[in-house]
């Protein structure tokens, strides 16, 4: 299974370490394609592939190709939401992880959207039996 793995670059880097805590949890159920996402080398302003008419490409690629996106949500990312309704347009499964925090909510794009699976969560232990419980509905 190809999976994508969506989570925020350019909009803030600060869940970078659960980043890659969350695609280490998915390598256990397939190949993920955007690995980099957890790279503590990409930063906001710095993607391992410099160019942006490229990143798109790339991605888009890697998004079509794939099997199942999911997407880490809590930071607000124009990326990611754009990547999440694209996996709709092309009726990928879509599981979207989100941490609650005290003044933030999510998009009403995103919890409205009988499409979507949304899951809150509170950290790693909590998402290792959300994919787990997704991965099997598949």
């Amino acid at each position: 299974m190809k999976i994508y793995f969506a989570g925020s670059i350019r909009a803030g880097r600060q869940d970078q370490a659960l980043y890659l805590e969350l695609i280490g949890l998915l390598a256990k159920y397939g190949t993920v394609l955007t690995e980099h996402v957890g790279d503590p080398r990409v930063t906001a302003s710095n993607d391992i592939e410099p160019d942006d008419t490229r990143i798109y490409k790339r991605d888009m690629s890697w998004l079509k190709e794939s099997d199942v996106v999911v997407a880490e949500v809590t930071i607000p990312s124009l990326g990611v939401g754009y990547e999440i309704a694209m996996a709709e347009n092309w009726e990928k499964p879509v599981l979207c992880l989100f941490r609650p925090n005290a003044g933030k909510h999510l998009s009403a794009m995103l919890t409205g959207n009988p499409q979507l699976v949304i899951k809150e969560y509170a950290g790693v232990e909590d998402a290792r039996t959300i994919l787990a419980d997704f991965f099997q509905t598949l």
